[in-house]
């Protein structure tokens, strides 16, 4: 038996990340899934070239997303989801409402940052949509990851990112501009777990330095949220907590209901239309 980390998940193979730094391709044991990219895990090796996933390590976090049908896990143990928009191609906002509702509803910090903002006219547009982010208290960083990576480099220190934004934000070139040596190493992968699948299909896992570590996720066209109560959903707009349990009735849905706290504060401009808007498309 030997401890490791997961550094890249595909599908039902795993790369796991041994104590000496060597990887091992690993399956688990039967139909037994929910591996995440980032998992510290416990493995036995069956050869030189294969291993078996026998524990998964207790996780400080979990970001997943949920339908009616299945939970997909993205990523454990992150310490910040990095949502990556850019105004070409244009984002989805409820996408990014729906990742911030992730993010808070498993305490994990989020920074919102928007590529591609040598595109100066389009760029300005974006940011003046997402200023209401900003004003929430949510990290807004403007980059173009293509001319000049350091102004993220920062926040990238000491953490455990997950890159998450829809595809075509510009995910791969942010983990490039990081890393030149990147393609070296998603061909490695590739070939270790015989898959021939590019970086950005599947979650993988680099290490920034000893203490900064970043994971890479597919491009995401929707989030479930299928798992969360619409009490939880309430809880994760954080602007909505100071007028939770002061409407008239209990159960409360802020939608019509008469001396709505949260509906009230909307009206005076306390809470933006469109963040109520937002939650009344996707509470339960």
């Amino acid at each position: 038996m030997a401890e490791g980390q997961v550094v890249a998940a595909f599908g039902r193979q795993f790369l796991v990340e041994l104590a000496d730094g060597t990887t091992l391709p690993c399956i688990t044991r039967g139909k037994k899934g929910g591996v995440a990219c980032g998992d510290r895990v416990i493995v036995q090796s069956i050869s030189a070239s294969q291993g078996i996933i026998d524990t998964i390590a207790p996780r400080t976090s979990l970001l997943y997303r949920s339908d009616a049908f299945r939970e997909k896990i993205i990523a454990a143990n992150v310490t910040q989801i990095i949502v990556v928009l850019a105004a070409e191609p244009a984002f989805y906002e409820d996408l990014l409402n729906r990742c911030l509702i992730a993010a808070e509803t498993a305490d994990i910090k989020a920074l919102i940052v928007l590529n591609k903002c040598d595109l100066e006219n389009p760029s300005q547009q974006a940011l003046q949509q997402l200023a209401l982010y900003a004003e929430l208290g949510y990290p807004l960083l403007p980059l173009s990851a293509l001319q000049d990576i350091a102004p993220l480099r920062p926040w990238l220190h000491g953490q455990t990112s997950v890159l998450v934004g829809q595809s075509g934000m510009g995910k791969s070139s942010i983990v490039n501009a990081l890393l030149p040596d990147i393609q070296a190493r998603t061909r490695e992968i590739s070939q270790a777990l015989n898959s021939g699948k590019h970086t950005t299909t599947h979650a993988q896992l680099y290490h920034l330095d000893a203490d900064s570590h970043i994971i890479d996720s597919p491009g995401l066209q929707e989030f479930g949220l299928h798992h969360m109560s619409r009490d939880a959903i309430t809880h994760a707009f954080v602007e909505f907590r100071p007028y939770i349990g002061d409407c008239r009735f209990a159960n409360c849905k802020h939608l019509v209901e008469p001396d709505c706290a949260v509906r009230n504060a909307v009206a005076t401009g306390k809470i933006s239309e469109r963040r109520l808007a937002a939650y009344q498309r996707l509470a339960p």
